[in-house]
């Protein structure tokens, strides 16, 4: 299969939000003539400056474009946006090469393939690891499902978004292989939040604690600048919590369909709801806020704690 090109290829985007935005740049500003399109025309203005061009429907970018990406948040958008009168598939021409960067469910992906095979389009799902910082750096980490030559034709794209970018295996094993990498960053999120609380519950400086929390070997790269800027009180979402929510949601279908036992991610997935619940835009990494605020309360009133504090007990 032909690789990619900036010379011979034309790429189109679609949903330039959190992440799609700093990925549609930096294929920009390494050369790419890229077409993007957003319900939400203002957030294309920023690309125009940088030499992209606007897209006023689904329609036109997928008749104009010979390869499309598409970075939507979540199962519906991303079926709306392919299937349909009006969608990528229904005014693609044969040969279009269609990479979906969504997280979404692994059925989904492999839907999408089924639909693209029938008219002769490859679709690759290529899920994201990091946030935006990561993205505006281009050191984000993919996950691959799909036709193995078609991901490697797509390498010139991979190398300017990403630093680290893996072959997973046939249509849904990206997504598959973003929810478990998810499932750790949701429960060691919830696992950090429960650590801090207990320290300035047992008196630590908070900011203290959270620099040397930040700087310690248990802490992954992904946490530990959650640790900084909550020093700040910084919640600005980089990953927003909503988000983490729905892809917690994502995790136990797919836990369900495998007859997988999740505990942890329960647990978490609770916590995580409990903030998301409160209705402001933040990051994932509030959570933080909400253990330290069920630790003001007091912790008789979780029922969890409570469990372990007296099972901890007859073992002293």
């Amino acid at each position: 299969m032909r690789p990619i090109t900036q010379e011979n290829d034309r790429l189109g985007f679609v949903g330039v939000g959190y992440m799609g935005r700093p990925i549609a740049r930096r294929l920009l500003e390494s050369g790419f003539r890229l077409t993007a399109y957003d319900r939400d025309r203002s957030k294309i203005e920023e690309l125009i400056q940088y030499g992209g061009s606007a897209a006023q429907s689904v329609s036109e970018l997928s008749s104009s474009c010979n390869v499309v990406l598409s970075c939507l948040p979540g199962d519906g958008p991303v079926l709306n946006t392919f299937k349909g009168s009006d969608g990528v598939f229904a005014n693609a021409h044969r040969d279009l090469r269609l990479i979906d960067l969504s997280t979404v469910y692994p059925e989904t992906s492999q839907e999408l393939s089924r639909l693209g095979s029938e008219r002769g389009v490859e679709v690759l799902d290529v899920t994201i690891s990091g946030s935006t910082p990561a993205a505006e750096k281009g050191l984000l980490t993919l996950f691959g499902g799909g036709n193995k030559e078609c991901f490697e034709s797509a390498e010139s794209i991979f190398r300017v978004i990403a630093h680290k970018y893996f072959y997973l295996g046939p249509s849904g094993s990206g997504a598959t292989m973003k929810l478990v990498v998810n499932t750790l960053l949701g429960i060691g999120m919830q696992a950090i939040a429960e650590a801090v609380a207990l320290g300035e519950k047992a008196g630590l400086d908070r900011n203290r604690l959270l620099d040397v929390l930040s700087q310690t070997a248990v802490v992954a790269p992904a946490h530990a600048d959650k640790l900084q800027r909550a020093m700040k009180s910084d919640y600005r979402p980089q990953f927003p919590i909503r988000l983490m929510n729905k892809d917690f949601g994502l995790i136990f279908n797919l836990a369900a369909a495998v007859g997988a036992r999740m505990p942890a991610a329960g647990a978490a997935f609770e916590i995580n709801a409990r903030q998301s619940d409160e209705g402001a835009e933040q990051d994932f990494s509030a959570v933080i806020l909400q253990m330290e605020k069920q630790a003001h309360l007091g912790s008789e009133d979780d029922g969890l704690t409570r469990v372990g504090i007296n099972s901890a007990r007859k073992m002293i």
